[in-house]
């Protein structure tokens, strides 16, 4: 039998990558290993047989869009481009929610998508400003039923069941920051903040800023370390595009939750909202509040809200695939599970 090298020439040792010690600049390699990337490719294809299994149909949708994200705290990176001759700004998306809500308005089936997505001054351990996002929709499925669906759907990626435990954001707030985060005032807030040692800060009288700041620094880090943990009951002020309903002590707070694990933030829910004209409010509400702070206003999605009408009842999660590699693998950086970090993109 022939050897593997056939070659009548002598065989050659495997050919070594270049040294770009003296200019770093250079290394061309990836950020994730090897066998990161194989650890990730099953993590997809478990993912996708997963939704397969349940009859959910993969989608795409463009990662350009002519409107932009009018949420001031997830900017919008935008993209000069040419139509026609025409000079035009669009925008990559931060998310494909806006294109698949109005496929789903159209054909009226439970759909998903994996897909890159793009965030403007995002950069740390657990940021990069492009990421990867599973995001899936479910027609007349409750908030506590996809709760469940993404219980069954962490199981088949790590392997065993997931079991996980439900906290309210007031709850959480209360034992981790001592007071009840809708009824505490910006100077109560701010106060807490100076004392924790967070200086520096100034948000002046804007109270949901002053929650995130706590609940980021104060909440955050203790969340989901026994167990997967499901934050419900936010605030009113973060229902962005989900509904808002009483709780049982008669506050206002939105239909919506977040998953942690290890303390990252890992999915986040909505009891979709379908009211073209409330949608509409709120993007003006933000587009008002952007100008205010001398930020650009952003595009309303007019074929999204002409969309909201159609749209059935439903409960639709966003997921950071990256993020779920990082707890899976006990990865310490975001650029561990990436091929390349934006830093060598």
């Amino acid at each position: 039998m022939l050897p593997f090298n056939s070659s009548s020439e002598p065989s050659q040792p495997a050919k070594q990558p270049p040294n770009h010690q003296s200019d770093p600049s250079m290394d061309y390699q990836p950020t994730m290993s090897l066998d990161m990337a194989y650890r990730r490719a099953d993590m997809l294809a478990k993912i996708r047989q997963f939704f397969a299994n349940r009859h959910v149909l993969e989608v795409q949708t463009p990662v350009l869009s002519q409107a932009g994200n009018s949420d001031m705290f997830v900017p919008s990176i935008s993209a000069n481009m040419v139509i026609r001759d025409k000079p035009q700004t669009y925008y990559l998306h931060t998310s494909p929610e806006f294109a698949m809500k109005r496929m789903l308005a159209a054909w009226q089936v439970p759909i998903y998508q994996i897909c890159p997505v793009f965030r403007d001054n995002e950069v740390g351990q657990r940021h990069n400003s492009e990421f990867t996002m599973l995001e899936w929709y479910r027609p007349n499925m409750t908030l506590t039923e996809l709760g469940n669906e993404l219980s069954d759907l962490l199981a088949v990626v790590y392997g065993h069941a997931q079991i996980m435990t439900h906290y309210s954001y007031g709850q959480a707030f209360m034992d981790y920051v001592g007071i009840h985060p809708l009824s505490a005032s910006c100077d109560v807030l701010s106060a807490i903040a100076a004392d924790k040692g967070m200086t520096g800060i100034d948000i002046g009288d804007d109270h949901q800023g002053w929650l995130d700041v706590l609940f980021s620094h104060l909440v955050e880090p203790h969340l989901g370390h026994d167990m997967p943990t499901l934050i419900t009951d936010y605030p009113p002020a973060t229902a962005a595009l989900a509904k808002v309903a009483t709780d049982q002590q008669g506050n206002a707070v939105a239909k919506r939750f977040e998953l942690y694990i290890n303390g990252i933030e890992i999915a986040n829910a909505y009891d979709e909202l379908a009211d073209s004209k409330a949608l509409r409010a709120r993007f003006e509400a933000d587009n008002n509040e952007r100008a205010k702070r001398g930020l650009p206003v952003m595009p309303i999605d007019e074929r999204l809200l002409a969309a909201c009408d159609d749209l059935p009842e439903c409960s639709g999660i966003a997921l950071g695939i990256d993020r779920l590699l990082m707890v899976l693998t006990g990865a310490k950086t975001l650029d561990a599970v990436i091929g390349f970090g934006v830093g060598r993109a």
